[in-house]
């Protein structure tokens, strides 16, 4: 297959190609050499791909594509869908995926330290044993999202809605955090996280790590504390499980 001039097969060399806006639906391109493509808005709907280091892949649809241990370092996928995409172990450090749509996609130990996901659709999606060090998650949707055993030490999750989210074992240390209600927590770290004002009802933190946690205000309403750790903790003006105000 030829497009825009371009052999499209695997193991082509695409290096800065101009591919925007091409339909690339199904395309095998295995191997191919994509670093700094411009596929802006193309179609790739179920194609495999592999290296994307630092192309431009914004407004693209990539929804089924098939990304597993893909290089997409630096990448901008601004916008992008990537629906259902499998991403499992592909390398997304310091990529664009700003308002990027992931919903059901699966980034099992998928590298996204330093990454961008600011306002980003991350509804159920599989980020079991995911490295999102320092990772911008502002404002994002991880409903139900599986982020277990995941590293989030230093991710910026203000806004970020975590409601019935499994973070069972998860690294949160000095992580900035708001909307946990019913999210699974037991196991993990939050050594120095921000939690204040968070809500936190009917969450379950049996063992967690909260030494010098900032709690203050927070809604531990119903919340399970079994086991936890809160040694040196801010609970100033909390809602405790009982539904006492904590002094």
């Amino acid at each position: 297959m030829e497009v825009n001039g371009y052999k499209i097969e695997p193991g082509a060399n695409l290096e800065n190609a101009e591919l925007v806006g091409a339909d690339l639906r199904g395309a095998d391109l295995r191997g191919a050499k994509l670093e700094r493509a411009s596929l802006e808005r193309a179609s790739l709907e179920g194609a495999n791909l592999s290296d994307l280091s630092g192309a431009h892949l914004d407004g693209a649809n990539l929804m089924g594509a098939n990304l597993r241990n893909a290089n997409l370092s630096g990448a901008n996928l601004e916008g992008a869908n990537l629906l259902c995409a499998n991403l499992s172990g592909a390398n997304l450090m310091g990529a664009r995926l700003e308002s990027a749509n992931l919903m059901g996609a699966n980034l099992m130990g998928a590298r996204l330290e330093g990454a961008y996901l600011s306002g980003a659709n991350l509804r159920n999606t599989n980020l079991t044993d995911a490295k999102l060090e320092r990772a911008s998650l502002w404002g994002a949707d991880l409903t139900f999202a599986k982020l277990e055993r995941a590293n989030l030490r230093g991710a910026d999750l203000t806004f970020a809605k975590l409601e019935r989210a499994s973070l069972w074992g998860a690294d949160l240390t000095g992580a900035n955090l708001s909307d946990l209600s019913g999210a699974r927590l037991d196991g993990a770290s939050l050594v120095g996280a921000n939690l204040s004002n968070a809500k936190l009802e009917d969450a379950n933190l049996e063992v967690a790590n909260l030494t010098d946690a900032n709690l203050s205000n927070a809604n531990l309403r119903d919340a399970n504390l079994s086991g936890a750790n809160l040694e040196g903790a801010n609970l100033e003006g909390a809602t405790m499980p009982d539904g006492t105000i904590h002094d």
